[in-house]
Formats: structure tokens, sequence, C-alpha cells
């Protein structure tokens, strides 16, 4: 809410952190960690939170002896896949994918789309 003598344009500051998965929550390779479902919200978009994640979880794949990273990113997905060649990864396939999701009114609907899996030396 503004007041006649306030300014519209106001910034918020809020603190962000990321939180570590517990090792039951996660399964690594011998060689290299999987990046997946990682999602920011529209409107917190092109803050750095994208790259806060991706960088937060290379640190500790790096501390967990990995020497590399993988992902999939959905070919109509460029932003993302943007983000990803921007911080290092290169494409080095495509494959099919498909998962269950919620839509707005409860129901499970099957999500089938076509990725481009994506790795980065560590």
């Amino acid at each position: 809410m503004t007041t006649a003598h306030e300014s519209p344009d106001a910034t918020i500051v809020i603190a962000v952190s990321v939180r570590d998965l517990p090792p039951r929550d996660y399964q690594a390779s011998e060689e290299a960690g999987t990046l997946w479902q990682l999602a920011v919200l529209p409107a917190l978009q092109s803050r750095g939170l994208g790259t806060l994640l991706i960088r937060t979880a290379e640190q500790r794949m790096r501390n967990r002896g990995r020497r590399g990273a993988e992902l999939a990113v959905e070919e109509n997905n460029p932003r993302a896949r943007a983000l990803y060649e921007r911080l290092g990864y290169a494409a080095y396939a495509r494959k099919p994918d498909a998962w269950d999701e919620e839509g707005p009114d409860g129901a499970i609907r099957r999500h089938e789309t076509m990725c481009v899996l994506m790795r980065k030396g560590l």
C-alpha cells in the first residue's frame, strides 16, 4: 500500500538460502551429479535465483567428489537452456521424457516432452 508521499517504486530485500537435500532424497552416479526439477516462480525470474541454485548444487556435487553435472531441459524452454549454456553446460543428446503433474483442477495428467541432455565438467 502506498500513501500520497511514498514512492510507488519500493525495494524489497529478502534473504535467500539453499537447503541441502538429505541423502535419502537423491541418488548420484559415481561420476556426475544430476540436476532435476529446478524451477523459479515466474515472478522471481531474472533475479539470479536460478544461477544461485545451480552454482550451489554444483559446489555440493564437487564436495561429494563428483567430476561433472548433468541435466535435461525441455526443448520448448529456450530461456532455461540459455541459462545452462551461460553457466557452461553443453548439449550432447536428446531424449523423450514424461512425468505426471497435477493440473489446476487437481487432476493428474501425463506430461510428455522432448528434452535436451546437457553436461558440464566440474
